[in-house]
Parts: structure tokens; C-alpha cells; sequence
């Protein structure tokens, strides 16, 4: 601060300057007292403030110095639980780790076997669809074969009455020899026995002469098959004789001879071939019935 010389022309100038610096400073000391009490109150008040907040952050801090030993303890607790914890789901974890590869593993190998399976299931299903188609076939075949054989039975039918026939035939012809012999002896003109009346065969829708089917006696010129009927090589060896006969013998009934055995022939000759037809149809049924229990056999297992 700047100091000036100051003039003064009378002492009472003087006087009066300096009061009035002294009321001054006065007034400057009375208003910094009061902002000294006011600052005081103040600080006062602060303190009793900050008194009351250091008090309660005292008790605060006791209480989280209690709260941070509890918490401690418990964090202690809970680190050991932790490790507890750890080590427990680590070795669940390797265990599971083990177990699903190991999981893993059998699911490859079912899967495998999976394809296996359906890789046979498929086989089993194209051998079932091939034996099914086989197996309608064959019982096409069967049905076909049963229509079949029901007309060979008829047919045998038929063949067993013509069998019946021929034999028959071959007795009357037997007893006509017989007749024929006994009239020869007893005969006296050979014209009278030439032209010997026509008998009719009973049962057949032929007339035959007294010389058809005129066999020898003897067993080694007769010869028969396992039905004891005649076979077609006698009938053949009938014709044959009955061509060869007395040619006084009338023409017509050496036609009707001829054509009679010719028609047996033919018969007995069809007969035979179905016959030969039905055996081996038998044979094709017992063939069929053994694949069909090779076919239940297979299904089974």
C-alpha cells in the first residue's frame, strides 16, 4: 500500500481526516467481528455436523467392519462349498464326459447296427415280396393243377369203366372162342359156322364177331397190366388175328372189329398219356407242398 504525504493546512483538517480513517476502520473491525461470530456460529454448527456425521460413519463403518467379518466368514464358507462344489462337478463332469462318450460309442454301433438291421429288414421284405410272388404262383399253379387233376380223375373214371369194358370184353370174347370151339366140333358144314349169327356184347355199343379178341389159352400169349385189364399190345395182337382169320368171315364184321379195337386203342392210348400227365403232376404237388413247408420253415425262423 501506496503511503501519500499528505498537506493538511490546519491540525483540526487533521484531526477530523484521521477520525474519519479510525471510523473506518472501526466499522470495517465491528463488521469483521460480526462475520468472525457469524463464521464462528457457522463453523460451530459444521462441526456439530460433522460431529454427528463422523459419529454415525464411525457406527457405520463398526457395522460394515461386522458386516465384512461376516461376510468374510461366509466368503470362507462359500469358497470352501466352492471348492467342494469344483471338485465335485469336475469329477461329475469327467464322469459324464465318460459316460457320453461312451454313449457316444454304443450310439454308433447301434446305428450300425440299425443299418444292419434295416439293410436285412429290406432283404426279408424282398424275399418275403419274391416268396409271396412265388407263393401266388405256385398256388396259381396249384389251382390250375387241382382243375387239373379233377379232370384227369373224371378222365380216369372213364378210363376205369373202359378198362372195365375191355375186360369184360375180353371174357365174352374168351367165352365166344369157347362157344365158337364147342359149335365147330359139333358142326358139320364150315359154311354154317362162317355164317353163324352175329352175338351182341352186353354193356357195349358194338357188335363184335364170334373170332374178336380170340386170344390163345396159353399164359405165355396173353399179357395184362397191373389193373389186370388187357394191354394195347394185346388189343393190337387182337386186330392182328382178326385180320388174319378164315376169309370166309363177313366183311362188315371184320370192319367193325377193326374199327372197335382201333377206337380202344386210341382211348386206352390217351388214357395212358393222361395217366402219365397225372403222375407227374403228383409229382409236381409233392414238389410244390415240400417248398411250401421250406417256405413255412423259413418264415418261422
Amino acid at each position: 500500500m501506496e503511503t501519500t504525504q499528505l498537506a493538511f493546512t490546519d491540525s483540526v483538517q487533521e484531526i477530523n481526516y484521521w477520525k474519519s480513517i479510525a471510523n473506518e476502520a472501526n466499522q470495517t473491525v465491528q463488521q469483521l467481528k460480526d462475520e468472525l461470530e457469524e463464521f464462528q456460529e457457522e463453523s460451530h454448527d459444521l462441526e456439530a455436523e460433522l460431529e454427528a456425521q463422523l459419529k454415525q460413519a464411525e457406527n457405520r463403518a463398526k457395522d460394515l467392519t461386522i458386516t465384512k467379518a461376516k461376510l468374510e466368514q461366509e466368503n470362507e464358507v462359500l469358497k470352501e462349498k466352492f471348492d467342494t462344489l469344483y471338485k465335485e462337478s469336475y469329477q461329475v463332469t469327467t464322469r459324464l464326459q465318460d459316460e457320453l462318450a461312451t454313449a457316444n460309442s454304443t450310439k454308433e454301433e447301434l446305428q450300425k447296427h440299425s443299418r444292419k438291421l434295416e439293410q436285412k429288414n429290406d432283404d426279408y421284405e424282398r424275399a418275403e415280396r419274391s416268396t409271396a410272388v412265388t407263393l401266388q404262383d405256385f398256388e396259381n399253379r396249384l389251382n390250375q393243377a387241382l382243375e387239373k387233376n379233377a379232370l384227369l380223375e373224371n378222365e380216369l373214371d372213364e378210363k376205369e369203366k373202359l378198362v372195365i369194358l375191355v375186360q369184360r370184353l375180353k371174357d365174352e370174347c374168351k367165352e365166344l372162342k369157347e362157344e365158337f370151339t364147342a359149335r365147330q366140333v359139333t358142326a358139320v358144314d364150315t359154311k354154317d359156322v362162317a355164317t353163324s349169327p352175329i352175338r351182341e356184347v352186353a354193356g357195349s355199343d358194338y357188335i363184335i364177331s364170334p373170332f374178336k379178341f380170340s386170344v390163345s389159352s396159353s399164359p405165355r400169349n396173353r399179357s395184362y397190366n397191373r389193373n389186370g385189364a388187357a394191354s394195347p399190345r394185346d388189343i393190337v395182337d387182337y386186330g392182328k388175328k382178326i385180320s388174319n382169320q378164315d376169309s370166309n368171315l363177313p366183311v362188315n364184321a371184320r370192319v367193325n372189329a377193326m374199327n372197335i379195337v382201333g377206337d380202344l386203342l386210341k382211348k386206352v392210348g390217351d388214357l395212358e398219356s393222361k395217366l402219365s400227365s397225372c403222375r407227374n403232376l403228383v409229382k409236381e404237388q409233392v414238389r410244390f407242398n415240400k417248398i411250401e413247408n421250406d417256405i413255412n420253415v423259413y418264415a418261422n425262423t
